[in-house]
């Protein structure tokens, strides 16, 4: 898979409606997505669904969409369908931020999208989104969670991820 050139960035402050409105769509397809990847045993822990618009979002259109999504996302999932487990959220919103920040970084310092780029943002969220579940929890096997069931929604992001944003850079 080539790298792309340049990503064409739509990158709005928090004073335009512009941000919110895309954020929202974003935050809907965190909304949708889980809901069809809970479908199947155990789909949520298995294709990290909450976490591949936010991905998206942050990297085409800036931390700052991304982190509305962030924050937005896994509470209306919590509190329309319950999932994640209320108990589960400060991890979850910890994974979401920490994705949307790293994520808004890569794409502005780097100005491209690549699979390498996209693998590195996902490692990074994930190990430091691990370390501060372990800090909350105590419970270091029931961080690493992710890492032990997670990896086909890591590759989903990494993968989906790129086709994604690729497709949005043309438009």
């Amino acid at each position: 898979m080539q790298n792309s050139p340049a990503v064409n960035f739509h990158e709005s402050g928090y004073r335009q409606l512009k941000t919110y409105a895309i954020a929202a769509l974003f935050v809907a397809g965190n909304i949708l997505l889980p809901q069809l990847c809970h479908l199947s045993p155990q789909g949520g822990l298995k294709w990290l669904p909450i976490y591949f618009f936010t991905l998206i979002g942050a990297y085409k259109y800036g931390w700052k969409t991304g982190l509305l999504a962030a924050l937005a996302s896994p509470l209306l999932n919590s509190a329309l369908f319950g999932m994640p487990a209320a108990a589960a959220l400060p991890a979850v919103v910890l994974k979401s931020v920490l994705l949307a920040g790293i994520a808004g970084h890569v794409a502005a310092r780097f100005k491209k999208v690549s699979v390498p780029l996209l693998a590195g943002v996902v490692l990074a969220y994930q190990t430091l989104g691990t370390l501060g579940e372990w800090a909350m929890k105590g419970d270091f096997f029931l961080a690493v969670q992710d890492f032990r069931t997670g990896i086909p929604g890591m590759l989903l992001q990494v993968f989906g991820g790129w086709f994604v944003i690729k497709f949005l850079m043309r438009k």
